[in-house]
């Protein structure tokens, strides 16, 4: 009867109306904190940004989230768990696109990998026919294929430590958030980004560790 925006509504006004009305409303419906979901939503679906895959899966996971929350309260006859299903649908595939493409890029290294031992099988046998080139030749291809080898370690390193560095980052925004006297406050982001940022640091070390395996 007393409504911040009239239907029918898109889906901005929906969350509009959810940021009016929470406290009054739907923070006696569900979890208060909740309210972080429904800024997030907004924020990344309602203000015209580029979504990547990582932030999309974010995104899901909080909708999911929010309609598990008002399925303790109701089905809303059929419409939630509908709507669940829907969104945990779309969830799983873009998983399963993400690993498909996770594979994809193994896959080519692995054809990478391989043209690359050929090559140096060819390599071997023409040496062993040359025995007197052999030496000149090292002299040539030595110092740059340890100059590539040593930046390529120092790639890997510099991503593994930029992770620690935003580990610990977002660790102390959300530890100093629990426990202002736990530790003393360096980073200056919010409590919300620390949680987005650990949500989308979690899938790049899921990535990382499934590399370090292959």
């Amino acid at each position: 009867q007393i409504l911040y925006l009239k239907p029918p509504w898109t889906l901005a006004n929906l969350l509009k109306c959810y940021k009016k009305h929470w406290m009054a409303v739907f923070g006696y419906v569900v979890p208060r904190s909740l309210l972080s979901t429904i800024e997030c939503l907004y924020k990344h679906l309602c203000t015209g940004k580029t979504i990547d895959s990582s932030t999309a899966g974010i995104l899901l996971q909080e909708s999911k989230k929010l309609l598990h929350a008002f399925s303790l309260r109701s089905d809303y006859n059929g419409v939630l768990p509908r709507a669940y299903a829907e969104v945990n649908k779309l969830y799983q595939r873009l998983t399963e696109v993400r690993a498909a493409l996770v594979r994809s890029d193994s896959e080519q290294d692995l054809s990478e990998d391989i043209m690359v031992l050929s090559e140096n099988a060819v390599c071997e046998k023409m040496e062993a026919m040359t025995p007197n080139l052999q030496n000149s030749e090292e002299k040539k291809l030595h110092p740059s294929f340890h100059v590539a080898q040593e930046n390529r370690h120092q790639e890997i390193w510099s991503v593994l430590e930029g992770v620690w560095n935003t580990i610990n980052l977002y660790s102390i925004e959300v530890f100093q958030k629990l426990d202002p006297n736990a530790v003393t406050l360096t980073a200056k982001s919010s409590f919300e980004e620390a949680f987005l940022g650990l949500q989308k640091l979690l899938a790049a070390v899921n990535d990382i560790r499934e590399g370090i395996n292959r």
